[in-house]
Formats: structure tokens, C-alpha cells, sequence
């Protein structure tokens, strides 16, 4: 029980189940869940795979008063996370990575992953201090995403840097003051991350330096008010159209 942990909501429980990545221990559903599709998957998923799922009391839930859980629980192993090194060592052929620096809401975190995700991101790097960690609300607010998706964790944002770099993959940063704005910049036939700052304090001045482009995203009004989820949805979903219209002209 102590080496599991807690993910809830039918959407983070069913994708886990699908994703196979990860043992689920067991499945508690209240009794007073109703059942619908997702719920009628996740049993059979469940009963497929020999995991056992057990309906209960709604007062064993009580634990998670105030959480979103939709009447499910589950115990499930801890992510696994990807190592830097052994991730660029595979090939590689225009793919795109996130890079986290200091995102302290994981809301916004888990949101990101759902955005990367959808987007078809390669990996998402996250530092091991100074940004949020994977958690159950990470997980619920991803909708199950992040087992679909590789979380690379380093100690150093500089030196992951300095090795993405190394391995001819361009770094852009984002920073409210750049000159040149993220549709500028062509995301075709490169490997490319794309660094995010903290909510209010923005990438660091050191992964500005290191970086080979800094952009922005244009504000007509002077307001910027995108938090940082929504600013890696505009900018990433500008490489997918890039992406889009490049193989359709080839």
C-alpha cells in the first residue's frame, strides 16, 4: 500500500488501465456511482487484466472530500519516469519536447500534459526541485494523458539543456519581452523543446541565455493574462499547423 498511489476520477483510471504502464493494485468505485460507459470499460478492463475493483461505502471516500474523484479511486504504482540520456538516444525525426521550468499549480501542469499529449509531444522534462511534481491531481487534471506521454526528470534544466543542444535539438524559450513572435519561427525538419516558465516569474535568465530562440506570443491589448498552459497550447498547435501544411506541400 505504501509503495502506491492514489489517482481518482474516471478518466485518469481508465486511461492508466488502458496504458498497461503502470500495476494498478486495486479499484474502490462507491456505491453510489452511476454506472455509464467509462465506468462499464474500466470493469471489464479490470476484470480483463485480474485487477480487483471493489464497491464500497460513499463514506470510504471521505478522505477525498473536496476532490473530484466521481466516485473512483485507485491504487496504483508510481509513475515511471524517463531517463534524459536513454530518451535521446532513440531516433529522433522533428519531434518536440516541453521543457518545465518552475510551474508551481499542478492544475496547469496536468493541463499541459493533456495539451501535450494531444498535440503529440515527445516527452516533457520537469526539474526534481522548484516545480511540481507529479501528483494525483496532476494525474486527474491530465484525464489520464500522462501515461500516455514520457516524463523525463533531471536535477539540472541547464545540463539538459546543454545536452539536447548537443544532440543538434533547438531550444526555444518563451519570454513576454522577446522580439520575435512563436509563429516566426519555422518548427519544420528540426527536433525542437520548447521551455515554459514559472507563472509569474518566467524562464530563468540563464535558460534564456542558453537558448537559440526566445519568442513571444503577440498580445493586441495590453493585458497578458494567458497562464501557462494555455501559452504552451497557442505555441504548440502553431508547430502542428507548420507541421500540417508541410506534409501536405511535400
Amino acid at each position: 500500500m505504501n509503495e502506491n498511489e492514489i489517482i481518482y476520477g474516471k478518466n485518469a483510471v481508465l486511461e492508466a488501465l488502458i496504458s498497461g504502464e503502470r500495476e494498478i493494485n486495486k479499484i474502490l468505485i462507491s456505491k453510489t456511482t452511476h454506472s455509464d460507459t467509462k465506468l462499464n470499460k474500466i470493469k471489464e478492463l479490470a476484470k480483463n487484466n485480474g485487477i480487483i475493483y471493489q464497491f464500497v461505502a460513499k463514506e470510504k471516500f471521505a478522505e477525498y472530500e473536496g476532490v473530484s474523484h466521481q466516485g473512483i479511486v485507485a491504487q496504483i504504482s508510481p509513475i515511471k519516469y524517463t531517463d534524459l540520456d536513454d530518451f535521446l538516444s532513440l531516433p529522433h525525426n522533428n519531434d518536440s519536447l516541453i521543457i518545465l521550468d518552475g510551474i508551481e499549480d499542478a492544475h496547469n501542469l496536468g493541463a499541459i500534459i493533456r495539451t501535450a499529449v494531444c498535440a503529440g509531444v515527445s516527452g516533457i522534462v520537469i526539474p526534481s526541485r522548484r516545480n511540481v511534481q507529479i501528483n494525483s491531481v496532476v494525474e486527474k487534471t491530465s484525464a489520464g494523458a500522462i501515461n500516455h506521454i514520457p516524463i523525463i526528470k533531471v536535477n539540472s534544466l541547464t545540463n539538459a539543456v546543454d545536452k539536447l543542444k548537443k544532440s543538434d535539438w533547438w531550444v526555444i524559450a518563451t519570454d513576454a519581452s522577446a522580439k520575435d513572435n512563436h509563429y516566426e519561427i519555422n518548427y519544420n525538419d528540426m527536433n525542437f523543446a520548447i521551455i515554459m516558465g514559472a507563472e509569474h516569474a518566467g524562464v530563468s535568465k540563464s535558460l534564456l541565455k542558453a537558448s537559440d530562440f526566445v519568442v513571444k506570443i503577440p498580445m493586441l491589448k495590453n493585458f497578458n493574462s494567458l497562464n501557462v498552459s494555455n501559452a504552451f497550447a497557442v505555441i504548440i498547435f502553431e508547430a502542428v499547423r507548420q507541421k500540417l501544411i508541410n506534409s501536405k506541400v511535400k
